[in-house]
């Protein structure tokens, strides 16, 4: 008898974003003027949730490198495992305490939207971030 493996799924390629894109964070604005500013390094992250958001977008567009950059050496991966079915669509920040210009640690909840395949699906957090070396960097979730 003969098995057979499964078809693979067919993977979703990141969304395009283009510098005229809506940013994925949910902010007004294109994405060259929101979070595309932060991830080509022309601008810092000010607060813990303008950290949180950009780090969302670069989730949204598989954007490696500043995920990477903007984790806490402490609890920074070795890489980013991004599942090629993945696409995620929404976010919802509920709730910020602290990550403002004058404090050194900050949490940000949040849910964020995706879909695999035809599925929907919602990530809950509550992320922890601090400052390392004077810039905000995600440490972790709670």
């Amino acid at each position: 008898m003969s098995r057979r493996r499964p078809a693979p799924r067919a993977a979703t390629p990141a969304p395009r974003l283009l510098p005229s894109s809506p940013c994925p964070c949910g902010l007004p604005g294109s994405y060259a003027d929101c979070c595309g500013r932060l991830h080509r390094g022309q601008a810092a992250a000010t607060t813990a949730e303008a950290l949180m958001r950009s780090r969302y977008s670069a989730f949204a567009a598989r954007d490696e490198a500043y995920l990477l950059r903007t984790w806490h050496p402490d609890t920074r991966p070795d890489g980013v495992d991004f599942d090629p079915a993945l696409r995620w669509v929404r976010l919802e920040v509920l709730s910020t305490t602290e990550g403002g210009a004058f404090h050194t640690e900050g949490t940000v909840a949040f849910r964020a939207h995706y879909t695999e395949g035809r599925e929907e699906g919602v990530l809950s957090e509550h992320s922890r971030f601090v400052r390392h070396e004077g810039a905000w960097v995600y440490l972790g979730s709670q």
